[in-house]
């Protein structure tokens, strides 16, 4: 049974519900602050799942093939309008806070795909997952599910609502990893899963530096990568390696 999952989707839901409610409850300052601190523990995570690497130039040319393959699809403009159009369709029938007067639209709807790549498509998330349903180990999962309470809370104060049904996408991305974890864990090796997480780790990295506003990294297009970077590991450590 999925039990990590449904902890963290409860989590990302409860915790947009109790933003929403509680919102104009916090300071600016105290949202400000935390936000800065959920950025800085995404950051920690992100050099976590980098140390481990076994091979560094296959999860680099992830990165980069992953990306510009990510361009070339426009995943950073089709999710920028997912989230549009998933904003709309709650405002229907709620009245979160949705975007304050000091955002733009531009930055609401960079704050909503920041936070739909962190609880949907986080390395920690998928690694978890598939973990969950090879070995029915919760742990990184019930742990992923602390963070994104708190974060969804957080990011709920000012973008609303909207924040709760990121659950719906994540409990189908995170199923879909579980039910298939069986036929792809067994087709990789120690390697490949570090160098998975690696590149995994190098998205939250680039996510952290957009919830703290230092950079705004591409996350949406750099998705691709995370699909690529274990055959490239297999490929650089059965045929590279050795003539190296």
């Amino acid at each position: 049974m999925p039990l990590g999952i449904i902890a963290n989707v409860l989590a990302v839901f409860i915790g947009g519900i109790a933003g929403t409610i509680f919102g104009k409850k916090l300071s600016q300052k105290m949202k400000d602050t935390l936000n800065l601190i959920f950025g800085l523990s995404a950051m920690m995570m992100g050099i976590t799942s980098i140390m481990p690497m076994k091979n560094m130039p296959p999860v680099i040319l992830a990165v980069i093939l992953g990306t510009a393959i990510g361009v070339l699809l426009k995943l950073e403009d089709r999710i920028n309008k997912g989230a549009v159009s998933m904003q709309k369709f709650i405002s229907r029938f709620t009245k979160g806070p949705g975007k304050t007067d000091s955002a733009s639209k531009e930055e609401y709807t960079a704050s909503l795909v920041t936070i739909i790549i962190l609880f949907c498509t986080s390395a920690t998330g998928i690694y978890g997952s598939m973990v969950s349903g090879m070995s029915g180990e919760h742990t990184i999962l019930f742990s992923k599910s602390i963070l994104d309470f708190f974060t969804a809370m957080i990011f709920a104060c000012s973008l609303g609502m909207v924040v709760s049904f990121i659950a719906v996408p994540q409990l189908l991305i995170f199923l879909a990893i579980f039910f298939l974890a069986r036929v792809i864990f067994p087709l990789t090796n120690e390697s490949m899963i570090a160098d998975f997480k690696a590149c995994g780790g190098m998205i939250l990295l680039a996510t952290s530096f957009r919830m703290i506003k230092v950079k705004m990294f591409p996350i949406a297009d750099m998705i691709p990568a995370m699909i690529i970077v274990m055959p490239l590991s297999y490929l650089w450590s059965a045929f590279i390696l050795p003539l190296l």
